[in-house]
């Protein structure tokens, strides 16, 4: 492929990250302090705005270097024992999967709902009258929320403790006035970005100061406590958010509402024309009883069957339109996990694979781009008969 020709592809995601004039102020502020990590400034007041964001006191969340690290804290806070299984959807992104293995336990991969994509809480109780499971960790499939209500439901029915992996969810999900833990991430490709972070959110006593202290090796900052302060307490690691991330999700967080109104408004448009030149041939994520899409960071759509994927990914390939085939293989496929896992059966997770496909999607889209995806997707359409 030719340079020229190259230069033409419409990209997949291009993240929505502040300039370097944006940062210019945060920035300056860390660098007169002095202070570039270890709960500086700009980390504190950003965990602020996130406590009136969420609504929740500053003693309900904490920040960390990434999502990753967020969920791997998250399962050693809650003194889970080793081994333990933990269900989770197996359409889902690696990193869920593989934070619980580095957390020493055993993922136990479940189906998802064919509507919404998403672990629910009826699945979840299936699974639990088949076999033993010691904790849940649902997805946010591409952002869409949960029905805290309904897990919350669960958890008090079954004992067990439920975290919701809400990485791409900032913006959508939120405790909805229940109880709840909640894990957020503030990659630059989410509609959050820091560069590179996490947001735990939880009102499970005492789950946040363990993040934070684990975050932290695991060394207690607390004169008050029992343990001299500078002690080690538990085996922890370096998972916390530098001041210069939190200076970019501070002016991330500046223009964040402009930014969502602008996902929404793209999503919906591109949505609406595509129906209508495919005449509802593509169908779309389902909104589940934990409301709307907010803040879309994806397209994603899907198709009737194997041949129209195929033929439309064909077709974006010729157009030079990127797309993507989100969440493949199934976590239980992947050679590195399927000896670590327990899967049960997953249909539905298995038929999505074989007939989704992610189309471009950014805030920054052109009239033009647009307009090539759509030509593209007709075309297809038309092809497909």
């Amino acid at each position: 492929m030719s340079e020229r020709k190259e230069s033409t592809w419409i990209p997949l995601l291009v993240p929505d990250m502040p300039s370097p004039q944006e940062l210019l102020p945060w920035l300056e502020r860390m660098h007169k302090a002095r202070q570039y990590s270890n709960f500086g400034p700009l980390v504190q007041e950003l965990e602020a705005e996130f406590s009136v964001q969420f609504d929740v006191p500053k003693e309900q969340l904490v920040t960390v270097a990434n999502a990753t690290l967020a969920l791997e804290l998250v399962l050693q806070a809650l003194d889970l024992s080793s081994g333990s299984r933990i269900l989770l959807p197996a359409f889902t992104f690696v990193a869920t999967a593989t934070a619980v293995i580095r957390a020493g336990h055993q993922p136990v991969l479940a189906d998802v709902d064919a509507s919404t994509w998403m672990l629910t809480p009826e699945i979840a109780r299936a699974a639990c009258e088949r076999m033993r499971i010691d904790a849940v960790l649902p997805v946010a499939t591409f952002g869409m929320p949960h029905d805290m209500q309904a897990w919350q439901e669960f958890e008090r029915d079954t004992g067990l403790p439920v975290v919701i992996d809400a990485a791409a969810a900032y913006g959508s999900q939120s405790l909805q006035n229940a109880e709840g833990t909640l894990v957020f991430s503030l990659h630059t490709t989410k509609s959050l970005p820091s560069g590179e972070g996490g947001l735990v959110i939880s009102t499970r006593p005492n789950l946040v100061n363990k993040v934070r202290q684990l975050s932290n090796f695991g060394i207690n900052l607390n004169s008050s406590a029992s343990v001299p302060s500078g002690f080690l307490v538990a085996p922890g690691t370096n998972a916390k958010m530098s001041e210069y991330h939190a200076a970019v999700g501070l002016a991330s967080l500046k223009k964040w509402h402009i930014y969502a109104s602008k996902r929404r408004e793209l999503q919906g448009d591109l949505i609406r024309k595509i129906n209508l030149i495919s005449d509802h041939t593509l169908s779309w994520q389902a909104e589940g009883s934990g409301g709307p899409l907010k803040a879309p960071t994806l397209l994603c759509a899907k198709l009737p069957n194997m041949a129209a994927r195929h033929a439309l990914e064909q077709a974006c390939q010729r157009a030079n339109v990127m797309t993507r085939r989100w969440y493949q293989p199934l976590l239980h496929h992947m050679d590195a996990l399927q000896h670590r896992c327990l899967s049960l059966a997953v249909p539905n997770a298995e038929a999505l694979t074989q007939t989704i496909l992610g189309l471009p999607f950014f805030t920054g889209m052109s009239q033009n781009q647009c307009q090539r995806i759509i030509d593209v997707i007709t075309d297809a359409v038309k092809a497909q008969g």
